[in-house]
């Protein structure tokens, strides 16, 4: 039976997000305190998980196996998440691999991985034209011959008849489908996982405050510069961040540890929410302190304000 496509995929898991919501007295739900970054100043109406940390068909061909494939981490995160409220993060093995999947699903199932694959794409077929004109001129200028009956000569020429035949690459159709997309990412999630699995687990509590979690949670940073460099490749970083209550962060280290971490540690954390969100910053909705710091930190640091689309983290600072 063909399981059906399912159109608004949340790329925040909604058992995440749940962490940082407040019941609402009038019977709505859970609720979250949205902060747009690109326009700082508007105000946003609280909003329900379901309604937050999304994106229209970000697997867009036959997701059912990537989805499949999040929930085998989803719904073992109660449990652990359990763990973690009770102080006890490390008790069984199982709660440590599944809170080190987490910060996994979240730094490939976001925007960042996307544009990366999407640049990352469009520069090979740039690169791959390019080369079949300078290795190949004249078996492109008789393939052009025979299915179009021209003689090429000029070189823009060969070049535009080598984008048609890139074009028409059954590489390129997969990634006009998105089936190219599914299969990177899945591939991605799994490369990433074994990488991780050679990483400890820190499990981070704030001596006060709280944090906050944006549309890119699980964040690769280093540390070395103020404020923190973000976005850059895994291999590069000194760690992977993933906020998931308010007053809870996971994070990959050298050692299993239960911390506490000083005031200033954890505004840095919730500046690089902020910098790395493709749109918005969530938070529990009685944060208004933290609200006017994720208000004062866009207005100060986003190039995008303004914009409806972000400027790509390329332009914000080294990316995977």
């Amino acid at each position: 039976m063909k399981v059906a496509q399912i159109s608004q995929q949340h790329l925040v898991s909604q058992v995440l997000l749940k962490q940082f919501t407040m019941a609402e007295p009038d019977d709505r739900g859970p609720q979250v305190r949205p902060v747009d970054v690109c326009y700082p100043e508007r105000s946003n109406k609280l909003k329900s998980t379901r309604a937050c940390g999304w994106s229209e068909a970000f697997v867009a061909y036959e997701s059912a196996s990537a989805e499949d494939l999040w929930s085998s981490v989803e719904r073992r995160a109660p449990a652990a998440f359990e763990a973690v409220h009770a102080g006890t993060p490390f008790s069984d093995p199982l709660h440590v691999e599944t809170l080190r999947d987490l910060i996994v699903l979240h730094y490939v199932r976001s925007h960042r991985y996307r544009n990366v694959y999407t640049n990352a794409f469009e520069t090979v077929r740039v690169k791959v034209r390019s080369e079949v004109v300078g290795r190949f001129p004249e078996p492109l200028r008789h393939e052009a011959f025979r299915q179009t009956g021209l003689h090429l000569t000029g070189e823009r020429a060969l070049h535009a008849f080598a984008e048609r035949l890139v074009e028409q690459s059954e590489t390129t159709r997969d990634f006009g489908t998105g089936a190219l997309f599914r299969t990177s990412i899945e591939h991605m999630f799994n490369k990433v996982r074994a990488m991780a699995s050679n990483w400890h687990l820190e499990v981070l509590t704030p001596e006060s405050g709280q944090f906050l979690v944006g549309d890119n949670p699980a964040v690769t940073v280093r540390t070395d510069t103020r404020p923190w460099a973000y976005n850059m490749a895994i291999g590069d970083a000194h760690s992977v961040v993933l906020p998931i209550t308010p007053r809870h962060l996971l994070a990959l280290g050298t050692k299993n540890i239960v911390s506490t971490i000083p005031r200033d540690l954890m505004d840095q954390i919730n500046t690089v929410q902020v910098l790395a969100a493709d749109r918005y910053v969530y938070m529990h909705p009685g944060s208004r302190r933290l609200e006017a710091f994720a208000r004062k930190t866009a207005k100060r640091w986003r190039p995008d304000r303004g914009s409806p689309y972000p400027a790509s983290s390329a332009s914000r600072s080294k990316r995977s």
